[in-house]
């Protein structure tokens, strides 16, 4: 029986403003004990159900809002918040949390935006029609009948062969249920990822660079890199693709923490940190000996394809981010979008779009199809063809939580006038007077100035 216990080495929750560490588990299975590292404060403000959450301040300051009050902390204050208590917490500080009785999914609903951390204070975006607000939020018993609908809906929806879901009735019932998954679910931060996620989008990368003059320089950002999976598949197929070319690779994620982790380049095959996700799953023996050095269970990042790589904190949503890295080639700005609300979403996919060179690239996936339909049609950008279909469908993860979870992948219809657009994760992004003579019916390169002449290079 353990009567001492270290300090966390790795977070158990992490947000826009702090990261928690949580201690134990303990033998005191009704208390939970984190460690709270707050940089700019909690984003949300939320109402626990049934948990008592206990706070003392161990050093810096801040202030936390508990029914619209606002309490001012020093290091020795106690902070007690009962359930049913709406309350928020912001400023620089490190706090010990108490939680009785543990965290459970569920508990907490979250209200509105935290102004201090997103820079905004409006109510927690809900979309969709007015009339179905009322449905989403509709509680029996404490439970959302909306939860149980889409839980079964999608076990129902897993097991129908994919040849009736293609037709109109039923793709406009999970275009429904998708909007509610979209308005019922809590979107968060998460650092899920694989190593060769989307192998047709890396196969298109690989196409692109492979038109390069011999010596030339490649710039890359990879943005919302986590754990670092995806920058150094990224990495690995440039550069065993064309060895001769100079990268410099950006690879930035808000989360220092992530990307302190993806710096150091080492995993573990059998105990992931940070994530739930099994990293290697989706590689073949050869290409796990191809890119790490094995050591049992640990597995080490080549030197080759770390070289080049830079690691920085970052928000993609900064407008500073573009003075920060440059004009790139390559834009790569994968599966983070979707946990944002649609406006911030937007404002964020435009400022991304900044750092783009003329004639350069932007991969872009994961993301709400309407969001990211609406600013390629008003930037007039031209969506790469070639591989669409393959990359659309490249990471089947996504694919099998469609349509009743937020972040799920809807399936590709011809049938649309915009279909092109709507389903095409890749653009060259030009002028917009050279833009507008883009025709949606020609294949990769027709109309687009070639790869390597202009003023950016690819």
């Amino acid at each position: 029986m353990p009567y001492i216990y270290s300090p966390p080495t790795t977070a158990s929750f992490t947000g826009k403003g702090l990261l928690g560490y949580a201690f134990g588990p303990l033998n005191q299975k009704d208390l939970e004990i984190y460690y709270i590292e707050v940089e700019k404060g909690h984003d949300v403000f939320m109402i626990s159900k049934k948990i008592t959450r206990t706070y003392y301040v161990l050093s810096g300051s801040g202030y936390f809002t508990i029914d619209d009050h606002r309490y001012d902390v020093d290091p020795g204050m106690l902070v007690e918040v009962p359930p049913k208590v709406e309350y928020c917490y912001s400023g620089n500080m490190r706090l010990i949390a108490l939680s009785k009785p543990r965290w459970f999914n569920g508990n907490d609903r979250f209200t509105k935006w935290n102004p201090d951390v997103v820079g905004h204070d409006s109510a927690c975006a809900i979309d969709g029609g007015s009339w179905l607000k009322p449905l989403v939020k509709l509680s029996i018993f404490g439970k959302s009948p909306i939860s149980f609908c889409l839980r079964l809906n999608q076990r129902i929806w897993n097991k129908v062969p994919s040849s009736l879901t293609t037709h109109n009735p039923l793709r406009a019932y999970g275009r429904f249920l998708h909007s509610l998954a979209r308005m019922q679910h809590t979107r968060a931060q998460a650092f899920s990822t694989f190593f060769l996620r989307n192998r047709p989008e890396l196969e298109l990368i690989r196409h692109l660079v492979e038109q390069k003059s011999k010596g030339d320089t490649v710039r890359v950002a990879v943005l919302g890199c986590s754990t670092g999976a995806e920058a150094y598949s990224v990495a690995w197929r440039i550069r065993s693709a064309r060895p001769d070319l100079r990268l410099i690779l950006h690879a930035v994620d808000i989360s220092k923490q992530a990307v302190e982790f993806a710096k150091r380049a080492v995993y573990s095959h059998t105990a992931p940190e940070l994530t739930n996700t099994m990293v290697f799953e989706r590689m073949t023996k050869a290409e796990m000996e191809e890119l790490f050095h094995v050591d049992g269970d640990v597995m080490t990042v080549k030197p080759w394809i770390k070289e080049g790589i830079v690691w920085q904190v970052g928000d993609a949503a900064d407008r500073g981010i573009v003075d920060a890295l440059g004009p790139q080639d390559m834009v790569v700005a994968n599966n983070f979008l979707c946990h944002m609300d649609d406006s911030d979403a937007e404002a964020c996919l435009r400022n991304i779009a900044r750092l783009v060179s003329s004639y350069g690239y932007l991969f872009v996936s994961g993301i709400d199809l309407d969001v990211r339909t609406k600013v390629a049609s008003d930037l007039r950008w031209k969506p790469l063809e070639e591989l669409l279909e393959k990359i659309h469908e490249g990471d089947p993860g996504m694919r099998e939580i469609w349509p009743c979870h937020y972040g799920g992948l809807e399936p590709l219809n011809k049938k649309r006038r915009d279909w092109r657009t709507r389903y095409a994760a890749a653009f060259q992004l030009a002028s917009v007077a050279t833009a507008s003579s883009f025709g949606h019916d020609t294949e990769l390169g027709e109309g687009i100035r070639p790869v390597g002449v202009g003023p950016s290079k690819v």
